[in-house]
């Protein structure tokens, strides 16, 4: 047998620390390595394995859009993008859409729609706030607008345009606002920052002074899109609607897309301005419509609310039992659980000897995004697991 990692330490650049497993093979919440081990898969791609791995819904979807068409660009209409994009409206708050490839895209093509937004409407206006903690994706400009130094200090000097403010402090957006103010840009709930919550008084704060100034708020739904917290958008947990909307990760099932969506009045972009080659290819298309069908069809926003209920009541009873366990947060099946030594590692890997595959998000926290078809018994299982790893640590 060929030793794969191995392999990739020779051949690939060392941008990421990966976990030492190699897997092949994906059914449901599970997955076995080129050993032949089976695991219990809670990183689902990092939120992306909307319907598990290997669904046959999606599966088939991709067999078939492959053996018809797979790309065409954008010069030509098809029929997946449309279908995709009628599906998105009638199931949001928002009008228009524009299908790229990824998140990171998607809230690069975001700040373009802001930018072009002040040109038009606000004099000029330029500049986009951001919170600390926020992670907006690994594009030069993304990695200015995202509050966290340690992405931004080996690429200085960033591009200009982007404000870090305090996260949750309505009082310090207020206070960042200015003529050169074209949006302000938030993730409902901060996944890569260790699922921070903030509180729901605050998105309404910096809803309605995005409406009394007359600048858009962009939402970055790309992780907690697509039902990710218990509602099919993370905008409704909060009762607010953005102008603009990002989209990606659990879009596709697996499959890489990214969308932008807007309301009507903050579509402004006209033919030449934004574009991409493989944006809204029929294939991902196709991939995308039959997950978010198979999600709406099938009430699977319910039954993440339910299940995700069950997965933070579980981690809970950990939090009582465990004093090192210092905080435990969630909303539907994006979860965290915080230690208080940087324990983080060593329990990921005494996790993955045991059969679970999770996110270490922080040195002291990690990270559960299992499937959202996800049963209650492989919580069940997966608790079981952790329950057991952390009694080690008693």
């Amino acid at each position: 047998m060929r030793d794969w990692q191995e392999l990739a330490a020779k051949y690939f650049m060392n941008t990421v620390e990966r976990v030492p497993v190699t897997l092949v093979k994906g059914e449901g919440c599970y997955v076995w390595d080129d050993k032949g081990k089976k695991y219990l898969d809670f990183v689902a791609g990092w939120a992306v394995n909307s319907l598990g791995h290997s669904h046959p819904v999606l599966a088939k979807a991709i067999a078939r859009q492959a053996r018809t068409l797979i790309q065409v660009s954008n010069q030509f209409y098809s029929v997946p993008q449309i279908q995709l994009a009628e599906l998105l409206v009638k199931n949001s708050c928002l009008q228009k859409v524009f299908l790229c490839n990824s998140g990171a895209e998607a809230n690069e093509g975001a700040i373009k729609l802001a930018r072009r937004y002040g040109a038009r409407h606000l004099n000029s206006a330029y500049e986009v706030i951001s919170v600390t903690g926020s992670f907006h994706g690994r594009t030069l400009a993304m990695v200015a607008a995202s509050g966290q130094a340690k992405y931004q200090q080996p690429y200085l000097p960033l591009p200009t345009g982007f404000i870090n403010m305090d996260f949750n402090d309505f009082n310090a957006i207020k206070s960042a606002t200015g003529e050169k103010t074209c949006a302000v840009m938030l993730e409902p709930v901060q996944g890569e920052a260790g699922v921070k919550i903030p509180d729901k008084a605050y998105l309404k704060a910096v809803r309605d002074w995005c409406t009394e100034k007359g600048i858009l708020m962009i939402l970055d739904e790309v992780q907690t899109g697509i039902g990710r917290l218990g509602t099919l958008f993370g905008y409704e947990q909060f009762g607010i609607e953005p102008d603009v909307m990002t989209l990606a990760k659990g879009l596709g099932g697996g499959v890489p897309i990214g969308a932008i969506m807007a309301k009507e009045k903050a579509a402004v972009f006209v033919p030449g301005e934004h574009g991409s080659t493989f944006g809204g290819n029929p294939l991902t298309c196709a991939a995308a419509y039959a997950t978010l069908k198979y999600i709406l069809d099938n009430d699977v926003v319910g039954h993440v609310k339910t299940v995700g209920k069950h997965l933070l009541d579980g981690l809970g009873k950990l939090k009582r039992k465990y004093a090192f366990v210092t905080d435990v947060r969630g909303l539907g099946l994006l979860s965290a659980i915080e230690f208080k030594e940087e324990i983080g590692k060593a329990v990921l890997m005494a996790c993955l000897e045991n059969g679970l595959l999770v996110n270490r998000v922080r040195p002291n926290a990690l990270r559960f995004m299992p499937s959202l078809i996800v049963t209650r018994e492989e919580i069940d299982e997966a608790l079981g697991i952790l329950d057991r790893v952390l009694a080690n640590f008693a």
